[in-house]
């Protein structure tokens, strides 16, 4: 597939003139929110098989092969042009599709309020043939060992028709908020923790659960080793009934690493014992600090990058979100920023004319406008270029896959660049 930037005056019959598909296809295949006003920057994913390649200064047939990883004899053949032939700029090269690297996906589904809305189901359904578990959000252990359940309605039922395992999310929250205290009663209290654990076994049984995944956040750092001792504990209870264990770690970039959010995470520890984990890299910009990319592609790499001396790159999967956030200018501490999708990004430059703009140090678009009460905004989000940053990195560093935060909000050239780049992994 080819990722197309639109420019100024295309329009889509040009753009589908000039890759030779057709307009309803491109369309359909990215859900465009505003076919008939294009917004100049807006990237397109191109329903075409291979891609194509413009010849850029200082190009030669030996250094596009190098990029696009295809032997420069084999370019000149298929292009239907000699190995020694000098190269103009804006020469148009087909590069054809490479080979697929296998991956596992992951998303986080979270209903709130008292019923599922049929937009989450829809999601749900839509997502679970690119999915390799699906994780609804979440089973919040009590003080007492047992388990407030989240809303299931039809999604064990969407996992077993798509070949998805179901992961049961289990959180130390009350109150939505997670809490340090219930975290240290269920780590270091043995008769509640063999309740706890007596608990989820059941649970998961009931409900077909085959992968347990603990997002213990803001723990004591003193706890740090007793949440190893419970996984290790936890490990050995799950591996009776066939299940794998994961677990969800905050962002880090060194073992010493200061902060509620990080010490008691022991990412050595994890890569020992669980079968994977969730690493969460996103929320640099996120909805109560100052407008900035949610997942700038720097400190993603530089986590990624210390995670993989710690454990196997294979138990790794790069957190990434599905959302973007509308920020009001100036930046007032206290304020909150709106989630929008992707595909609500794109309509809102529509609406107030204003170019995307691309940031290639994050790998991220975002644009300006103001708004019909006079005020500023700033938006960051997601679009085919960011997402392939982030899954030529997967490739790069060798790692299980990538886990979203969360269904829901819609992003369809994610999933179609998911086809274009994995075979994802199913379970058996």
């Amino acid at each position: 597939m080819q990722i197309h930037v639109v420019r100024e005056n295309q329009t889509l019959i040009s753009i589908a003139q000039a890759f030779n598909v057709n307009v309803d296809e491109l369309i359909r295949s990215n859900e465009i929110p505003n076919p008939n006003d294009l917004v100049v920057g807006q990237a397109l994913v191109i329903p075409i098989t291979g891609s194509y390649y413009y010849v850029q200064p200082g190009d030669s047939l030996w250094s596009i092969s190098q990029r696009v990883g295809v032997p420069y004899e084999a370019l000149a053949r298929i292009n239907g042009i000699s190995v020694n032939q000098s190269l103009s700029v804006g020469y148009r090269l087909y590069i054809p599709p490479q080979a697929k690297t296998n991956a596992e996906f992951n998303a986080y589904v979270e209903p709130r309020g008292t019923t599922v809305s049929p937009n989450l189901e829809s999601s749900s359904r839509q997502a679970a043939p690119n999915l390799t578990y699906l994780a609804p959000f979440s089973f919040q252990a009590l003080r007492d060992g047992t388990l407030r359940e989240p809303l299931l309605n039809n999604f064990p039922a969407i996992a077993r028709e798509n070949n998805v395992v179901l992961m049961m999310v289990i959180t130390n929250q009350e109150n939505d908020q997670f809490n340090d205290e219930l975290g240290q009663i269920l780590l270091n209290n043995m008769e509640i923790q063999n309740r706890f654990l007596d608990n989820i076994v059941r649970t998961a049984q009931r409900y077909g659960f085959e992968d347990i995944h603990f997002d213990f956040e803001y723990l004591r750092p003193q706890d740090q080793e007793a949440y190893n001792q419970f996984l290790r504990r936890a490990k050995a209870r799950f591996n009776q009934e066939g299940w794998l264990l994961s677990t969800a770690l905050a962002p880090k970039t060194s073992a010493t690493q200061q902060g509620r959010w990080y010490e008691a995470h022991d990412y050595q520890a994890h890569g020992e014992i669980v079968d994977f984990v969730v690493i969460m890299t996103y929320e640099w910009g996120y909805s109560g600090g100052p407008a900035m990319a949610v997942s700038p592609i720097g400190p993603v790499r530089r986590v990624l990058e210390y995670a993989i001396t710690e454990m196997p790159s294979s138990k790794i999967m790069m957190g990434q979100n599905l959302y973007g956030y509308d920020w009001t200018l100036p930046f007032v501490q206290g304020s909150t920023a709106r989630a929008v999708s992707p595909q609500q990004a794109i309509q809102l430059a529509a609406r107030n004319n204003v170019p995307i703009l691309y940031d290639y140090n994050a790998q991220a678009p975002h644009f300006n406008y103001t708004d019909q009460e006079g005020r500023r905004h700033e938006v960051w989000f997601e679009d085919a270029r960011s997402i392939q940053a982030k899954f030529d990195l997967i490739k790069e560093l060798n790692l299980r896959g990538m886990s979203y935060w969360k269904l829901g909000l819609s992003f369809p050239q994610n999933w179609l660049l998911i086809r274009d780049n994995f075979n994802v992994r199913k379970r058996t």
